[in-house]
């Protein structure tokens, strides 16, 4: 059990930026392209205000939000933030390194933020990104669960992507008591079947995690780039902790989980958003 959640909002928005939309209006069009995209606004408000939100509602103390080197509207919209009065607010920043003009990776984004707050190698806790909006359900879910490392693992047939979009997530393998055995990234379609679990499902890692700073910062620290994206990634950092040290434990999960990826996004979450707060 935690009560502390790291929320990943360094990444370049690439995808983002890269993508297209002829109905944005032109103030949209600009926040989608400058904005990281936990700051643009849906239906007026920044989108990590419902990640937030959902957090508060599931228990969490303590919120870590990694940025990139510029954050001045992170802090400037959620340092002493009335709205989350509750929760205790901090900012780590992930640098980027000389050689690179792009952030080095989620594994690389954790490690930095735990150096910069040495007290959380002694902690639980857990980890999602800033543009996936997660259920309360959920989060609580890895907040509570009874094994240090967790990973919430989604059926794809209950996310609501066209198949193409699922196709670039990464599949979990799990033995009959749902312990990791493997993350496979962008499996052949011929072959994902073989990763069914028990109940007959494909499951997939949106990227909401919890771990014992203990056993998995060392992890982190040695993290090996990814050979071919030249990232840090947290699939290579939690592999390398179950074939050495600890295990992790899957908890299945039967929902969607809203996404922020593209401009065309922001209609959908719109939607969602008008829905359910």
């Amino acid at each position: 059990m935690n009560d502390t959640l790291i929320i990943m909002a360094g990444g370049a928005s690439s995808r983002m930026k890269k993508s297209e939309s002829n109905s944005l209006s032109e103030k949209m069009q600009k926040q989608a392209n400058k904005r990281s995209k936990g700051l643009i606004e849906i239906s007026g408000k920044p989108f990590m205000d419902y990640l937030l939100l959902n957090a508060v509602s599931a228990g969490y103390k303590s919120i870590y939000i990694i940025t990139g080197e510029n954050s001045e509207l992170f802090q400037s919209l959620y340092q002493n933030n009335a709205q989350f009065s509750e929760l205790d607010i901090q900012f780590a920043t992930q640098y980027i390194p000389k050689d690179r003009e792009k952030p080095f990776g989620t594994a690389d984004a954790v490690y930095q933020c735990l150096v910069q707050f040495p007290a959380l190698k002694e902690l639980n806790f857990s980890v999602c990104n800033s543009d996936n909006l997660y259920s309360i359900k959920a989060l609580k879910a890895v907040r509570t669960a009874k094994s240090n490392n967790t990973c919430v693992a989604y059926d794809i047939d209950h996310l609501d992507y066209p198949k193409e979009r699922i196709s670039r997530f990464a599949v979990i393998k799990f033995d009959n008591k749902y312990k990791l055995q493997d993350i496979i990234e962008k499996p052949e379609a011929d072959k994902i079947n073989q990763y069914v679990d028990v109940e007959g499902k494909i499951r997939v890692s949106m990227n909401l995690f919890s771990f014992s700073g203990k056993v998995f910062f060392n992890q982190l620290e040695k993290c090996p780039a990814h050979p071919i994206r030249n990232e840090k990634e947290l699939p290579t950092a939690i592999m390398n902790m179950i074939n050495e040290t600890a295990s992790m434990q899957g908890i299945p999960f039967a929902e969607h989980v809203p996404d922020l990826t593209s401009k065309e996004d922001i209609f959908k979450l719109e939607e969602y958003i008008a829905k359910h707060f």
